[in-house]
């Protein structure tokens, strides 16, 4: 029993059972106070017909101080329910747009 690990605190055994899932997208529109629309692009190969397909997904983040503008390449992670179609929440700007 000299070899047993010292237990866990619950916090951190909940922390790893609880991992959200984090994607990375395109802003396509902030017009909304407090919420933008990110774009996530999965590419995959078909099963049947072989081919890479470009699948788009469009996700409501939560963007609690307005600063993600379109174009911009963001993270987004999964948080709880914010509304009806909001469940994401603006992490970082990974990349901000070119201003024309």
């Amino acid at each position: 029993m000299a070899d047993a690990k010292p237990a866990e605190t619950p916090t951190e055994s909940h922390d790893e059972e609880r991992r959200r899932r984090q994607l990375v997208g395109t802003v396509v529109s902030n017009k909304m106070d407090k919420t933008c629309v990110v774009q996530v692009t999965r590419r995959y190969r078909h099963p049947k017909y072989k081919k890479y397909v470009n699948e788009r997904t469009r996700f409501k983040a939560h963007d609690e101080n307005n600063v993600a503008q379109i174009g911009d390449k963001v993270a987004i992670v999964e948080s709880r329910p914010m509304s009806r179609d909001k469940r994401w929440r603006l992490q970082t700007v990974l990349e901000k747009a070119e201003e024309v």
